[in-house]
């Protein structure tokens, strides 16, 4: 297990888990009602707001069908014009508490497809994000994990936070 302190303006904490040999499970609280956060995973001009990759990349493409057999389909591209794509398919799907979809990028480094489940529990205002991710074999989840795949995913957990309070101040500001 591993926990990572994210510097900003409200420092968050990631945790990462392996719950068993095939397993990573990342979790983060947001100060964000669910639905808000909810809705920043599923809404693509949402996603693209904030699902960058390291430094350098950008979320291009954002196709999203939100719903039980539904596909999903994304798309960063780097400045110096590498692309790197990845698609999903949702098989359930209980808004705004719960998503799962499997999940294969198009090139496999992780040995076949994933499936991922991401739960969102809110209390207090606040909204805990568990996201788990389960391989075909422990080669493939050590495969993933030695893709840096923690620190991106720390780093886009940081752009996910600023990016609520940039939404929670414009609705304030609109109110």
């Amino acid at each position: 297990m591993s926990t990572t302190r994210l510097p900003g303006p409200t420092v968050a904490t990631l945790t990462v888990t392996t719950p068993s040999d095939r397993e990573v499970s990342i979790t983060r609280i947001f100060d964000a009602p669910r639905p808000m956060v909810f809705d920043c995973w599923t809404v693509p001009e949402l996603l693209k707001g904030w699902l960058h990759g390291p430094d350098g990349w950008r979320l291009e493409t954002c196709e999203i069908d939100l719903r039980v057999g539904g596909a999903a389909r994304y798309v960063w591209r780097h400045r110096d014009g590498q692309a790197m794509g990845m698609s999903a398919t949702y098989r359930e799907i209980d808004r705004p508490n719960l998503i799962v979809a499997t999940e294969l990028f198009d090139e496999d480094w992780t040995g076949g497809e994933a499936l991922g489940t991401v739960t969102f529990t809110e209390t207090s205002g606040k909204t805990l994000l568990t996201q788990t991710i389960l391989y075909a074999s422990q080669a493939a989840r050590e495969a993933a994990l030695a893709t840096g795949m923690i620190s991106g995913m720390a780093d886009s957990y940081a752009q996910l936070d600023a990016y609520l309070v940039s939404l929670q101040n414009a609705a304030k500001g609109a109110a």
